[in-house]
């Protein structure tokens, strides 16, 4: 068999239960309607830099515990023992930056949220970009969010295409959630 070149060639040769069978069947590539969801996806693409993502797959538990279920208006809230506490769980990446800007990033989404109604229909009034353009725009609005980082956030919630090879057996089903990059 030759090597794989895409994410949908590797994960087609894993088991139905691994973590990422799992994301590529059932999250990669399809429109995210839930702000919440919309969070966590960028903060997990945030704690990935530099780290694989199986890591960030097999503690998406322990972050979601640990973020309050990534809850926007909590997150927002969090104080210095809310810091401390972070940096003391075994069960996450701990790292003040990303800790920081997890915080800073769920009070721009709060103001997002006020002037746009949600996340999701801010970057709906942003579509369509380019990456170069999206890296740019998240550079202005977020912290901790670099090329790959924002790519791989924007394919991830569909408003970049590229998740699915055309001849990946879940390609079909992330069209069928109508992902934004399809409204050009």
């Amino acid at each position: 068999m030759e090597k794989p070149t895409s994410y949908c060639e590797v994960v087609e040769q894993y088991e139905p239960t691994n973590v990422h069978r799992i994301y590529h069947d059932q999250k990669y590539g399809f429109l995210i309607e839930d702000d919440n969801e919309l969070f966590e996806l960028l903060i997990l693409e945030i704690f990935q830099a530099g780290l694989s993502w199986t890591t960030i797959l097999n503690k998406r538990q322990n972050f979601r515990n640990a973020f309050n279920q990534f809850n926007i208006h909590i997150v927002a809230t969090y104080q210095e023992e809310d810091r401390q506490r972070l940096l003391m769980d075994a069960g996450i990446i701990r790292n003040r930056l990303k800790i920081d800007a997890t915080i800073h990033n769920a009070n721009v989404l709060l103001q997002l949220q006020k002037e746009f109604g949600s996340f999701k229909n801010w970057l709906d009034h942003h579509h369509p970009k380019t990456k170069e353009e999206w890296v740019k725009q998240f550079k202005r609005t977020f912290k901790f969010t670099g090329g790959e980082i924002v790519n791989e956030f924007m394919m991830s919630a569909g408003y970049l295409p590229g998740a699915h090879i055309e001849n990946c057996p879940v390609y079909r089903e992330a069209l069928k959630s109508m992902p934004p990059w399809l409204r050009k």
